[in-house]
């Protein structure tokens, strides 16, 4: 069964989401601060982070940064609606998603199972290798692993996702809106700035320039598309 750290300062927030992820038979976590949860995710197999921002001590935004150093594991981050710029802060060192406070708990369930589902996927073996092939970029869907001119490069869930997506059509154009609800399972209502963050680090990592991208592209007012340029 899957492992949940659950991070928030607030006692009653952490409490909340429990009562939420303990019908689904999760095992649960809990840290009140960042550092601890730094400790808990490096001490222990965990599947999957809810992590508040705003935080006393280390915040949220550091701690993802430092569990980013060791582990690729989905993290959700937790945000108040006026930190905007925290959001995006979050998504650039390596969060996953985010829910908004207040949040439903249909809203948190549907979150948490969406990035289970891709780590699980990104975990699992098959028998066939699915070798897809662009350029200096080789993705081994059997492995999960990407390689970039014989490098490998550690990929988040979310950004292996959407790398295997472009690459699955090659030159063809993917809006926000179907990028969005393919990788992330849901209606994409306010998902640019997500996904735009989110494609933003992927070309951080496969691209020698980031500046002048040799595969994956912007095209203005359309979407995003990868392709090999000679």
């Amino acid at each position: 069964m899957y492992k949940i750290l659950i991070c928030d300062d607030q006692p009653d927030i952490v409490n909340a989401l429990k009562i939420y992820l303990a019908p689904e038979g999760y095992t649960l976590l809990e840290a009140y601060n960042g550092a601890d949860a730094v400790k808990l995710a490096r001490e222990n197999d965990v599947h999957l982070i809810l992590l508040d921002i705003m935080m006393p001590g280390m915040d949220g935004i550091t701690a993802t940064s430092k569990i980013r150093e060791f582990s690729n594991v989905p993290i959700i981050l937790l945000t108040a609606k006026s930190e905007t710029e925290d959001k995006v802060l979050g998504l650039n060192v390596g969060a996953d998603d985010y829910i908004t406070k207040p949040f439903a708990p249909v809203e948190v369930l549907a979150r948490v199972k969406s990035q289970l589902r891709r780590f699980s996927s990104l975990g699992s073996r098959t028998e066939d290798s699915n070798l897809i092939t662009l350029g200096g970029i080789v993705l081994d869907d059997r492995t999960k692993q990407v390689t970039v001119e014989g490098e490998p490069v550690s990929l988040t869930p979310t950004e292996y996702a959407i790398l295997k997506l472009l690459m699955s059509s090659p030159g063809k154009v993917f809006s926000t809106k179907v990028l969005y609800e393919s990788v992330w399972q849901e209606v994409a209502l306010g998902s640019e700035g997500a996904v735009a963050v989110h494609i933003r680090h992927l070309r951080e990592k496969i691209e020698i320039n980031p500046s002048e991208p040799r595969y994956l592209k912007v095209m203005w007012g359309q979407g995003y598309k990868i392709e090999a340029r000679p």
